[in-house]
Order: structure tokens, then sequence, then C-alpha cells
């Protein structure tokens, strides 16, 4: 993982974790890595792993079990909440590039569903070259 020197670096690992778990790699209930693993990992202090991880349980997003480690919660609503909050970051964020480019907001619409189609058809490409 690259990190970006313009914000903290214990931001952007809640960022990557909750990427994690609405993606799946981190599944519902499943343990999560222990600190130490993690920051070796990731190439970045403990502290800082502990820090992003604390900041996710009490969000929710984990709970710790004193003797067995931090596990990703079993609330699915919350792991929706969780993918909408991220997809609703990204939709502001391309919005205010679209804008800030003078985009009209039919071209900006039209290249999102060309982009969605064309990822579409990757995915399908991909499928077929790894059968």
């Amino acid at each position: 993982m690259e990190f970006d020197t313009s914000s903290p670096i214990w931001l952007q690992l809640v960022t990557e974790f909750s990427r994690r778990i609405v993606t799946g790699e981190w599944g519902q209930g499943q343990r999560i890595p222990g600190v130490r693993e993690l920051a070796l990992r990731l190439g970045v202090n403990p502290n800082t792993v502990q820090r992003a991880l604390g900041e996710m349980e009490r969000d929710g997003l984990c709970r710790s079990e004193r003797t067995s480690g931090r596990f990703v919660t079993d609330d699915s609503q919350r792991i929706s909440t969780l993918r909408r909050a991220l997809v609703t970051e990204a939709a502001d964020d391309y919005i205010r590039v679209s804008r800030g480019l003078r985009m009209e907001v039919s071209d900006a619409v039209a290249l999102i569903d060309e982009r969605w189609n064309h990822h579409d058809m990757a995915d399908l490409d991909r499928a077929r070259t790894e059968a």
C-alpha cells in the first residue's frame, strides 16, 4: 500500500480496512489479522495500526474479544451503510472534479454509464481468459 503524504496514515488505514470489509476481503465476523502482523505487512508503526483499528471499533465496524483478537462486525446493515458512505465520497469527488472541469451533468452521467459498461466488458473478457 502506498500512502499519501497529505493525510494521516492512520486515516488512510481506516479507509483501506473499510474497503477490505465492504469487499468481503475481511468477511463478516471474520478475525482481523493482529496489529503487529498488519503493521509488518503495511510497513507502518504498530501504534498507527492500533489507532486505525480503535477508530473502526468506535464506529462499530469491528469488535475486540479479550483473548481472541479483533473481529469484523456481524452487522450487515452497518457494512451496507459503510459501503454507501465510501461510494458517496467517491461520487462527490467525481462531481467536484467534473464541475471544476466545467463538464455538463448529462456528460458526466453519460461518462459514468460508458465506463460502467466498459468495466462490465473487461470483467467478461477476464472471466473468459481465466476459464
